[in-house]
């Protein structure tokens, strides 16, 4: 695609139709020529930005035939792009028989319902694109109503949406199917009804989730939670470190539900490993809010791992995104217990790959690089993992009687057995390392050596 210029550069038929789309869709990409002067974090281009949206509407099937960026000098309150370009796209709209406007933006009710009339089509907003795309991923009961409370918190702000009472055709809770789905306002009454409902049975799940990481504790195995951009590689990780086989696509927003396996790391301490949804920028609030139940996950894991895609020109600013979103949960991305993890160095030639080491040997905070599809790199990555949970956890010296075989059952399900001597004396000796919570426990039932175990130092 050309240099933008001071026209909406609007390329037709570039992007194939899938097979099954569920429309023909127009993506645009409004941008400011001009960057912010509070802009201080990293500002991803304007191409990328459009390739993303597509991306984004090629994940719930939509066959768009014509995609391009509009450069804007400012902002305009009734059509967010101006009349003028408002028209010039117009004849783009018709001679593509288009059914629906994608504008990588967030538009308010009276910006979306002009440009519906402008256009005679339906137009979709960056939140509401995520919104259906999510709607769309929930697989689950508790996904399926986090994504159905956003959706109506969103709604509630709508003049004239999609709102049909509760009634649908298909599944979902978007704007592209069902019944009476165009210029219908908002019933705000059964709306709140059936926020209020919802929030009543979320409060279940997160009492359920409560309990199942009580139940978790008395068991105390780390959590280590995957997070990152969309389309880093969570998934593909997630599987290479656990041998699963969860959905791991080429696909904004494969994984929506969370996934837990447990695995052992090298010395042999289990762990859980938690998939979570992935980011993007400008996720909407109350998206954030809706899914706090699932990504309570990250607030209560031991290690963070923050997965980025380091192939990607706009790395550093969808590590920007990651971390503001950490920070919106109450995760302080400088945290100890947050680890980065440089993913796809397999598609890099060789002298990248080299240059991504020596930065990543320059930094305070080390990154693990990987590849994810290969397996390159996960070997130091799991020592890694394993050496932050061990820095915080207490090692005992334990001398149990030979008979006590509950006891050495119990140890080696509830702790990391890092040496044992059997004594001539029908003494078993142990060196166990074990969560500080746990040590007084371990004391009083097992009593502690001083001294190092018979043939170890330290």
């Amino acid at each position: 695609m050309s240099a933008p210029q001071e026209r909406p550069d609007i390329t037709g038929a570039e992007h194939e139709g899938r097979e099954g789309s569920t429309g023909r869709a127009v993506v645009i990409a409004p941008y400011l020529t001009r960057r912010p002067r509070d802009a201080a974090e990293p500002m991803r281009s304007p191409q990328a930005r459009l390739d993303e949206t597509i991306g984004l509407a090629q994940a719930i099937e939509l066959e768009v035939v014509s995609s391009g960026l509009v450069p804007l000098s400012e902002i305009r309150p009734s059509t967010f792009i101006g009349s003028g370009k408002v028209d010039e796209l117009l004849a783009n709209v018709k001679a593509e028989n288009v059914e629906l406007v994608v504008v990588d933006a967030a538009l308010s009710p009276v910006q979306q319902r002009n440009l519906e009339k402008g256009w005679n089509c339906k137009v979709l907003d960056r939140t509401g694109l995520i919104l259906e795309i999510f709607g769309r991923r929930a697989r689950t009961k508790e996904g399926t109503l986090q994504v159905e409370l956003a959706h109506l918190n969103w709604q509630k702000s709508r003049l004239v949406r999609s709102w049909t009472h509760l009634e649908r055709q298909r599944g979902g809770f978007g704007f592209l199917g069902g019944p009476g789905e165009t210029q219908i306002e908002a019933d705000r009454r059964v709306i709140g009804e059936r926020i209020h409902k919802i929030e009543r049975e979320l409060e279940q799940v997160r009492r359920t989730r409560g309990l199942h990481r009580s139940s978790r504790k008395r068991v105390p195995y780390p959590i280590i939670a995957l997070v990152g951009y969309t389309n880093a590689g969570k998934s593909t990780l997630f599987n290479r470190l656990t041998r699963s086989e969860v959905l791991a696509a080429d696909m904004l927003f494969a994984t929506l539900d969370p996934t837990l396996r447990s695995i052992d790391l090298p010395h042999g301490t289990r762990v859980i490993l938690s998939d979570t949804v992935g980011f993007v920028s400008e996720l909407p609030t109350m998206l954030v809010a809706a899914f706090r139940a699932t990504l309570e996950e990250v607030l209560e894991a031991d290690v963070i791992l923050h997965v980025r895609d380091i192939s990607h020109g706009d790395t550093e600013a969808q590590a920007a995104d990651v971390q503001n979103i950490l920070k919106e949960l109450g995760v302080d991305p400088d945290s100890d217990r947050l680890i980065e993890v440089w993913n796809k160095i397999d598609v890099l030639d060789a002298d990248h790959a080299q240059s991504l080491h020596e930065i990543a040997r320059r930094r305070e905070k080390v990154p693990a690089l990987v590849s994810a599809l290969t397996g390159e790199g996960a070997d130091v990555l799991l020592d890694g993992i394993e050496a932050r949970i061990s820095a915080g956890r207490d090692v005992l010296n334990l001398t149990l009687d030979a008979a006590d075989g509950e006891g050495l059952h119990w140890l080696y399900e509830h702790s990391e057995v890092l040496a044992r001597d059997d004594g001539e004396s029908g003494e078993l000796h142990l060196q166990v390392r074990v969560p500080p919570q746990r040590s007084d426990e371990i004391r009083r039932r097992f009593g502690s050596d001083e001294g190092a175990l018979p043939g170890t130092s330290g």
